[in-house]
């Protein structure tokens, strides 16, 4: 006869196999910032301290992440997350989370407050990592997942964020004149990742690059095989998928006042339940002349010009958006910018009205500023265009961030090992 005796080992052992089981069944096929609930709007993930960065925090310092939420809601609904590790692609690595945490990994959404005096009511919501109750072990990139405390299953909301331990140097340029024109339409990086006193064993198969341009992961740049490799140096140079259309800076308005139109907005008034805005109609900028504004790159930032607490003061306002283009045969129209999560989704896609030839969309926002663009997208693909409406041109300023993966032979997982921004443009 065989016993198996577990002894003092038995409640952590189950601890384990829980933990895995239940990340196995949690595991999301979709891991976009997405909000799959209709009652919430306004999420937001960024550096504490500064939302006008990219979301990364350097592994044991005093950096955080901040990522807040609005419910429409009289009543607080109790709420927890969950964190999920994974690779350069954003897919799940299959890290338990006993590997990438110090902590459990069921955190209790418990920092709320009700909004005041607004005529929308709603619940802004606060979850800051790490705390003392979970703490990050790994870099990498990380799914903050948010669900009802009685429907676990049942994802409402989700956001990404980046862990960055610096071991190597990044150092790059951008410029107009690319390998397929020259001070025209695109743009072109350089890259020279310095992995100095990092143990690569293939500096040819060890690295993976990953280039973002604006926030946007459409049309995001995957590599993995440097041009040339100099030493310790990682070179990628005359690499035609380090090619970018150059766009245009993004447009802005600003609904920071419930009782007087602000930048971009030609009528403001109330019909319940909501405030109204409509904005000017906007037209394509594809065969105007290029005009410099400087701008957030698609993000935005919540703000009721009168309030100290933007957060909880700041209402909700039902903004009309309207093009005057004819209709397209063979694409969608979509809004693109942090206020949509960079999302080709209903939410996003704008609707052609034949009665007043343009197309239109409303989107139920919070008072801010904003910064937005349009996108057409072919049908069956899932990569944006701005050169049919926006145009492309050569001195637009973008904002290019970079990371730097390393997996040695053997490793489960995708470290980050470096982030840099380039800017180009103006």
């Amino acid at each position: 006869m065989v016993r198996i005796v577990f002894g003092r080992y038995a409640s952590a052992f189950m601890l384990c196999l829980c933990s895995i089981l239940h990340s196995l069944a949690m595991e999301p096929a979709n891991t976009s910032n997405a909000i799959f609930s209709p009652s919430f709007h306004t999420l937001q993930t960024h550096l504490a301290h500064n939302d006008q960065l990219p979301p990364i925090m350097v592994l044991g310092t005093d950096d955080s992440i901040v990522v807040s939420f609005d419910e429409l809601s009289d009543d607080r609904r109790y709420m927890r997350y969950e964190l999920i590790h994974c690779d350069s692609r954003w897919r799940p690595d299959g890290l338990v989370a006993p590997e990438y945490l110090d902590g459990f990994n069921e955190g209790v959404v418990d920092d709320y407050a009700f909004s005041q005096a607004t005529t929308t009511h709603y619940v802004n919501y606060r979850i800051v990592l790490p705390n003392k109750d979970m703490q990050l072990r790994l870099s990498g990139n990380y799914l903050l997942r948010v669900y009802d405390e009685n429907d676990p299953d049942k994802t409402l909301l989700q956001t990404r964020f980046s862990v960055v331990e610096p071991m190597v140097k990044i150092r790059g340029s951008v410029s107009s004149r690319t390998d397929i024109d020259y001070n025209d339409a695109h743009q072109q990086l350089t890259l020279e990742i310095d992995a100095e006193g990092m143990p690569v064993h293939n500096m040819y198969s060890d690295l993976r690059v990953v280039v973002v341009q604006n926030g946007r992961q459409d049309n995001a740049v995957h590599l993995s095989v440097p041009t040339r490799v100099s030493g310790s140096t990682a070179v990628f140079e005359h690499d035609r998928n380090l090619i970018f259309p150059a766009g245009n800076e993004y447009r802005r308005m600003e609904i920071i006042s419930v009782t007087y139109p602000g930048m971009g907005v030609d009528e403001l008034g109330y019909m319940h339940p909501f405030y109204h805005a409509t904005l000017y109609c906007d037209t394509p900028r594809n065969e105007q002349s290029y005009t410099y504004d400087r701008t957030q790159h698609g993000r935005f930032r919540i703000r009721e010009f009168n309030s100290d607490d933007s957060d909880v003061e700041a209402d909700y306002v039902l903004t009309h958006f309207a093009l005057d283009i004819p209709e397209l045969v063979n694409a969608d129209v979509f809004i693109d910018g942090d206020m949509t999560l960079r999302s080709f989704d209903p939410a996003s896609r704008m609707v052609y009205n034949r009665a007043t030839g343009r197309y239109e969309l409303a989107m139920l926002l919070k008072q801010g500023a904003y910064n937005y663009q349009y996108l057409t997208v072919p049908h069956g693909s899932m990569r944006g265009n701005t050169a049919n409406i926006e145009g492309d041109f050569y001195q637009t300023s973008n904002e290019y961030t970079v990371y730097v993966y390393y997996r040695a032979p053997g490793q489960r997982y995708d470290r980050l090992v470096g982030t840099a921004m380039l800017f180009s443009g103006i």
